[in-house]
């Protein structure tokens, strides 16, 4: 692509990913004084994972009030802009045209954009159904936890476009959250099945130590077979399968830019002060550990802003 197709353009540090964990360092990398900081964000709005739960669990605001995942993600953008960082929303990247040169898209145009330094804040995303290997038939019915709470986000709580009766499957506070989600839009939860010693979902039957093995139904979904760690097998009849947890990071940006992986999660491996292998490419928040709580990820984020300080000041 020659230089008038995809122009060239300079910036301190540039942050892909305006979740959590990128507009946390973003923000602190802006009140230090670092020069021009930058987020990408693929998607048109920034906040990440957090516009689309809503629920409490992501802290407090100034008066001590509980944060529901969009007042979070809207007072993270806030504290980003507040102290000098630019979010540029629905651009993606598509690739490095050096060690610190990324080649972006958008609706303006492709651009190369060059930087001191790089923090991938690129998130995680649970494993479809494809990447799962369920056997069985293909029908509608089955979502992710994050494509539960999108649907619910665009379309409202209602069960007509969710299902009637569901199964969660997996353990930990994301299926606990699917669980209320599902219950408050209507829609009666049959099971969570997991291959965990336990779960926690009151009022609603928990398979500890089992994994669903087939699912059943044309057109729509019609029922799953569950197996116990003993082998034993037992139908369940639902219309909706939610599948939680299970995370892969969001990777393919570091791969592409030869960034070691660690081979048992193929997250980018980082040291201590969350430098990846290529020199001033840092890495934090869900795409090292997916799951990462929002809160924990943004101070993550707040750690690698610290540690890109010091690279770009000649610190060891």
């Amino acid at each position: 692509m020659n230089a008038r197709s995809r122009e060239a353009r300079a910036v301190d540090v540039l942050v892909v990913g305006a979740g959590p964990a990128g507009l946390a360092a973003a923000a602190r990398l802006a009140a230090l004084g670092i020069g021009r900081v930058e987020v990408l964000e693929r998607e048109p709005e920034g906040g990440g994972v957090p516009q689309h739960c809503a629920h409490p669990g992501f802290g407090a605001d100034a008066r001590g009030r509980a944060l529901d995942g969009p007042g979070y993600a809207r007072r993270a953008v806030r504290a980003a802009g507040r102290a000098g960082a630019v979010l540029r929303t629905g651009v993606s990247v598509v690739g490095w045209a050096g060690p610190l040169a990324l080649e972006t898209a958008s609706p303006s145009g492709p651009e190369t954009v060059v930087a001191r330094a790089v923090v991938l804040a690129t998130g995680a995303r649970e494993r479809s159904r494809p990447a799962r290997l369920l056997p069985g038939t293909r029908p509608e019915g089955v979502l992710t936890a994050g494509e539960l709470h999108r649907t619910v986000a665009l379309l409202g709580p209602r069960p007509e476009r969710i299902g009637r009766r569901a199964v969660v499957v997996g353990g930990g506070a994301t299926a606990g959250h699917a669980v209320r989600l599902l219950r408050r839009a209507g829609v009666t939860v049959a099971a969570v099945v997991t291959g965990e010693g336990y779960a926690t979902a009151p009022g609603v039957p928990v398979l500890t130590g089992a994994a669903v093995t087939e699912l059943t139904g044309r057109g729509r979904l019609a029922g799953v077979t569950v197996r116990d760690r003993h082998g034993r097998a037992r139908p369940l009849r639902c219309d909706t399968l939610v599948l939680t947890g299970d995370w892969t990071p969001e990777h393919e940006l570091a791969r592409a830019g030869g960034l070691p992986l660690a081979p048992g999660t193929r997250a980018p491996l980082v040291d201590a002060s969350l430098r990846t292998g290529v020199p001033g490419v840092f890495a934090a928040g869900g795409l090292l550990r997916g799951g990462t709580p929002a809160v924990r990820a943004a101070a993550e984020g707040r750690r690698a802003a610290e540690a890109v300080w010091t690279h770009l000041n000649g610190g060891a």
